[in-house]
């Protein structure tokens, strides 16, 4: 469980300084393009830093988070979960080093895309347009387009160096050379390129793609570096698996035997509107977004430290947390198809989670968890609270669809289910008859303890790592 406070405290120091100087056009490009997908919390916090660092510098007086906290009107909390927004989406770096009980943190802006690149990303212009709307979109795209000057019907007459000035016949100057440099510790003031979304190595199984190819007689020369980019882009935004991927390739090729980008985003689109009968992705948040947390305070209970775990962790982490290693993809495509497909916020999916693997002796059933997902969804559970709620109130229908779907005979024994704790800590009204034996209590606050312990060493190793 990563909590903030174990990230970052009030007296914790840092800097914000510029990868290179922003202008008038990447406030606009932030302001009308960005905003919409990080909200005005994160584009609000991105601004403060930029206005920190003085007109045409690059780097700010060092401060501390409490007075970002005061400077903003912003918990530590929030200032922390917009960060992780701007690094998501390619507009900060951080960086961190531990003196003696401080943290001191550089915030690095980094430039957002140009509004050619970011309408061609192929990622988050997909992004916008399924949050605005189409007529929106289109306006957007209007203010950052002009009129193109045709220059067919004219000559270049423009004069070179050498037909205006003459070098005359000087000799070199050593010492203009070596005063033009600069020391380790300076750098120019200039524009920086923006470099968008970052996705990691192994976001895509390349190398199986490459065989592939190989199968259907075409080399891998055709995976250009920006082809693989769009690649990777295309399968976190439409989940597209490599064999499937390649006959994508294959129906993008032009005459050349290159792969056209435009036609191949368009396929790609095309396909996930047909496969899923669904709309345009949407930008979803791994952990639960901030309006829909319970737990707004540092937790002082067992049930509000639960609960702050459940918000702030991703489903990712919750599957790693209880089974102690690894997720199987087969498990991360059911969860990430109830977080697309149905729209449960992900804490509200680590509830689902962790009900279903405690309660089917820890197998995700794709069956199961949908049919209570879309359960879920039709009752419009958005937050953990609501979600365990309803848990406890139709636990003995959800144990009748599970019974369903085993089929048991009629003589067959009826398994006593274990529960997460929550389940139990206000289920006063529960016959004995109904309790769980002392067996399964004990199975049960084993798999507690592992899930514990699993958080305490991935802490230990975060803060080995900010050493």
């Amino acid at each position: 469980m990563t909590l903030h406070w174990n990230e970052i405290q009030p007296v914790d120091e840092y800097k914000s300084c510029l990868s290179g100087v922003l202008h008038e056009a990447d406030r606009k490009i932030l302001t009308f393009l960005y905003q919409p997908l990080i909200g005005a919390k994160c584009f609000s916090l991105y601004m403060t830093l930029w206005a920190e660092v003085e007109k045409n510098r690059l780097v700010a007086r060092v401060s501390n988070h409490y007075y970002l906290m005061n400077l903003m009107d912003m918990s530590l909390e929030e200032i922390y979960k917009e960060r992780l927004k701007l690094e998501a989406l390619g507009l900060l770096k951080t960086y961190a080093k531990k003196r003696d009980d401080i943290r001191e943190f550089i915030y690095e802006l980094q430039p957002p895309l140009t509004a050619e690149q970011f309408f061609h990303d192929g990622m988050l212009n997909v992004f916008l347009y399924r949050k605005i709307g189409r007529s929106h979109f289109q306006r957007l795209k209007e203010f950052f387009v002009d009129q193109f000057v045709p220059k067919t019907e004219y000559h270049d007459v423009t004069r070179d160096f050498q037909e205006v000035f003459s070098a005359g016949q000087t000799m070199i100057n050593e010492e203009a050379i070596e005063v033009s440099q600069i020391s380790q510790s300076q750098q120019f003031i200039s524009k920086a390129e923006g470099k968008g979304v970052s996705l990691s190595e192994d976001t895509f199984d390349f190398s199986l793609l490459e065989s592939a190819l190989k199968g259907a007689m075409l080399s891998k020369v055709i995976l250009t570096p920006s082809v693989k980019e769009t690649i990777a882009k295309l399968s976190v935004l439409y989940g597209i698996e490599p064999l499937e991927m390649k006959n994508l390739l294959l129906s993008s090729m032009d005459e050349k035997d290159e792969i056209d980008l435009e036609v191949l985003r368009k396929s790609a689109r095309d396909w996930y509107q047909l496969e899923k009968n669904s709309e345009l992705p949407e930008l979803i948040y791994l952990v639960q977004p901030v309006p829909l947390r319970t737990v707004e305070h540092e937790p002082t209970t067992q049930e509000e430290q639960l609960m702050h775990y459940l918000e702030t962790t991703s489903p990712r982490q919750i599957l790693i947390d209880i089974s102690g290693s690894l997720p199987s993809k087969s498990d991360l495509k059911v969860i990430e198809g109830v977080m697309f497909q149905h729209k449960l916020p992900a804490g509200v999916v680590n509830v689902l989670i962790q009900y279903v693997l405690l309660k089917t002796d820890m197998k995700m059933t794709k069956s199961y968890v949908e049919k209570i997902a879309s359960h879920w969804a039709r009752k419009k559970v958005k937050t953990v609270k609501d979600a365990m709620d309803l848990a406890k109130s139709e636990h003995r229908q959800y144990l009748d669809w599970a019974q369903n779907k085993k089929q048991p005979s009629k003589k067959a024994a009826i398994r006593t289910e274990k529960l997460p704790e929550w389940f139990h800590e206000t289920e006063e009204t529960e016959k004995p008859a109904e309790k769980e034996s002392a067996a399964i209590a004990a199975k049960r606050r084993e798999l507690e303890e592992r899930i514990k312990n699993n958080r305490l060493k991935r802490q230990v190793k975060q803060d080995e790592e900010n050493r």
